[in-house]
């Protein structure tokens, strides 16, 4: 058969042929291995081009290959789970390239250093957490308060007749509370005679507690010694009634939670008749104390990003009480307090720019009136503040910030006989600016500065703060703090000293950290230089007594130091499910300050601190345990007949404090029963004495009762309540 040769055959053929060609020549062949910083193969690693469908799986040896038709400039993208995402820019010509990725491990609590001299964080944020709600509320002799737990902690200072936080030889009012950036004005109950009262807050209210004792962040000021930031939670869990009984108060909270928002209602009332009718007391009370209150906490997100969180609470309480008056010889005294406390925060959050832009303001108002009644006579005690805060963060690269903001407050305080009583206004405002800067992951670095300008003092402060922090290991670190504070004086100084200037703290921090396999060590050092501090003089006359009002002269030629180290150590994996803490402090520190005749040793200082806490969960039997040992040395007290200032010293106080816990269901509704002994052993300590005039009587101040227990069942009518993490096992 003859073949017929056909022209167009060959053309098709030809251009075929050329198609072929041409599109070979239009690939471009990419080749690389994928490794870690120290050169170590990631097989299995997902190698492609943004944008497409071509890439490849990295080999057992790294290796990868794969080619692509894109042309020009492409981004190359590696990742692999527990390491950081790794991009490059690729110009594609047609030949062969290299596209090595060498990726990062991603940071977490073992590769990376993280800035922690002088704090104690409690946040989901952070990796270092050290304290949970439930860590608050389980430990024995805390009374599941916020600040009893903080007095547990190295650095502070227990004082048994003091409210409030006593750090590192500071007094209370060195040590600011602060709530999602804003300061709390009022955030213990009143004071009372030679009484401490409790703090305001429920620690579920928080996801997150950081206690600083020192070398805070420019963000924060007025605060000579210590801040305590409370962070809000963002969600509400549970939908449902709750009900709260107990020895002393009755409570009930609602809850209902959806997508957007959430709100909690909260409405209690609280007699101690019934408790002091079990447990004796060593106050004459002539009402025990009694208090009602309402809570009310909305969270709403307006966007994806945007979350509105808002906390209102009002509460009135009442008591009287008789007390021995060191001022006219220890006669007694008939002490009556009604108090009436409102606080409003509301604080708003939000972010852009895929988290690179972030923003948090904030605007509070709390008005605190106490009406006292000593005897006949009658005096009030009037707290005003309003203050709002905005502040700007900049994420930058390698998870360093930078952030910058400002505060303004206006604070009104009075005191006296209320037809006569002193009043005066403050209005300060603060800007601020910090950066963190993760130079690499072994060394970090935080520079800050804060400056303030006060309308009562008329004149500003600027106050430079660092901290450094280098990674010496796996979960381990040494850190270094330095700064200036600054604080304003008492304002009841003010109502005859109105040319006083700010009080001044530096102070010096030197911290080593470990956190590993669930197990944390922390050893600080620290000094403080105190300069400018308020002193008044009385002419030789020294007043011990709590409620002491200011009357003489006085100026900012005060000063004095405190130095000293703290150990913390932790172990949450010695036995399944359990967990204890041993704390030490030992303070060094001298002052002269308020009406103080010389330079000594504080009357709220100890110098030796120590706590020991076990807790044991029972997962079977729903079961917690808890055990508490606290010691703290004699601390000074004046003695008008020793020629010596402040040289006496009280007994050492041991205190050894039990609870437990029984959760269980009611009709499908978790219940929890709970009970609390304190001072187990019934030991009689003294906290402090008072004299006289005359010296010629003496009288020791201790604790409301030496033993006391406290029992009640919390039950959540919700079905969609979860139970307690520690509880699961």
């Amino acid at each position: 058969m003859t073949q017929v040769f056909d022209p167009n055959s060959v053309k098709q053929i030809l251009l075929v042929l050329l198609l072929l060609q041409t599109a070979a020549f239009g690939q471009t062949q990419i080749v690389g291995n994928v490794t870690d910083t120290r050169n170590r193969a990631l097989p299995g690693a997902n190698v492609f081009l943004k944008g497409t469908y071509d890439g490849a799986t990295a080999d057992s040896s790294g290796h990868f290959r794969f080619t692509t038709s894109k042309k020009d400039t492409v981004t190359l993208s590696v990742s692999f789970v527990g390491y950081e995402p790794f991009e490059r820019k690729l110009i594609l010509t047609g030949n062969e390239l290299t596209g090595n990725a060498k990726l990062i491990e991603e940071a977490n609590e073992l590769n990376t250093v993280f800035i922690t001299a002088g704090a104690f964080e409690a946040s989901d944020e952070k990796k270092m957490t050290m304290l949970k709600p439930l860590d608050i509320v389980t430990t024995a002799g805390a009374g599941a308060d916020i600040t009893g737990v903080m007095q547990l902690l190295p650095g502070a200072q227990r004082v048994g007749e003091g409210t409030g936080l006593f750090v590192r030889g500071g007094d209370a009012t060195e040590t600011k509370v602060v709530m999602d950036g804003l300061i709390v004005q009022n955030p213990f109950g009143s004071q009372t005679p030679d009484l401490a009262s409790r703090g305001r807050f429920n620690p579920f209210m928080f996801k997150g507690t950081s206690f600083s004792t020192g070398g805070y962040s420019a963000q924060y000021g007025q605060a000579l010694s210590s801040v305590l930031l409370l962070n809000t939670t963002d969600q509400g869990t549970n939908n449902g009634l709750g009900i709260n009984l107990n020895l002393v108060s009755v409570a009930l909270n609602y809850d209902v939670a959806t997508e957007e928002s959430s709100t909690s209602f909260v409405g209690y009332y609280g007699n101690l008749t019934p408790l002091f009718a079990l447990v004796p007391q060593n106050v004459d009370w002539r009402q025990a104390p009694e208090f009602i209150g309402t809570a009310l906490t909305h969270r709403y997100r307006p966007s994806k990003t945007g979350l509105l969180k808002t906390y209102a609470t009002y509460s009135l309480s009442n008591l009287a009480m008789r007390y021995n008056n060191p001022e006219a010889n220890f006669r007694s005294n008939e002490f009556k307090l009604k108090n009436s406390n409102f606080f409003l925060n509301s604080a708003y959050s939000d972010s852009w720019s895929e988290g690179k832009w972030n923003l948090q303001t904030g605007l509070s108002y709390s008005r605190n009136l106490d009406d006292i009644t000593l005897d006949t006579a009658a005096f009030q005690r009037f707290e005003e503040r309003l203050q709002g805060r905005a502040v700007l963060t900049r994420v930058l690269a390698n998870r360093s910030t930078v952030l910058f903001g400002g505060e303004w407050n206006t604070v009104q305080v009075a005191s006296g006989i209320s037809q006569s009583r002193n009043t005066l206004r403050d209005t300060y405002g603060a800007v601020f600016v910090e950066t963190d800067l993760y130079i690499s992951r072994e060394l970090a670095a935080r520079l800050g500065v804060r400056g303030e300008y006060s309308t009562l003092i008329g004149g500003a402060n600027v106050a430079p703060r660092i901290s450094l922090a280098y990674k010496t290991g796996p979960g381990s670190q040494v850190s270094l703090a330095a700064g200036q504070f600054y604080q304003t004086p008492d304002y009841r100084y003010f109502f005859r000293n109105p040319n006083l200037g700010y009080e001044r703290a530096d102070h010096l921090i030197l911290n080593y950290q470990r956190i590993l396999n669930k197990r944390t060590l922390r050893v600080e050092a620290f000094h403080k230089n105190y300069a400018q501090l308020t002193r008044e003089y009385t002419n030789g006359v020294f007043e011990t007594y709590s409620n002491r009002y200011p009357w003489g002269l006085a100026d900012n030629s005060g000063q004095g130091y405190a130095s000293g180290f703290d150990v913390f150590w932790r172990d949450q994996k010695m036995f399944k499910n359990m967990d204890y803490w041993l704390t030490y402090s030992y303070l060094d520190t001298k002052r002269l300050f308020q009406n103080y005749l010389t330079q000594a040793v504080p009357t709220f200082a100890s110098t030796h601190n120590f706590s020991a806490i076990y807790k044991q969960f029972f997962t079977k039997i729903n079961t917690s345990f808890s055990a508490t040992y606290t010691f703290t040395s004699g601390r000074p007290y004046y003695n008008p007949n020793n020629p010596t200032f402040l040289a006496d010293r009280t007994p050492a106080v041991h205190n050894v404090s039990v609870s437990g816990a029984y959760l269980t269901r009611l009709k499908g509704n978790f219940m929890v029963i709970y009970a609390t002994l304190d001072n187990l052993l019934g030991t009689r300590n003294v906290f402090t004495y008072r004299y006289s005039n005359d010296g010629k009587t003496r009288y020791s101040v201790g604790p409301a009762t030496y033993r006391s227990f406290f029992i009640g069942v919390s039950l959540n009518l919700s079905k969609k309540a979860e139970k307690p993490e520690d509880f699961k096992g």
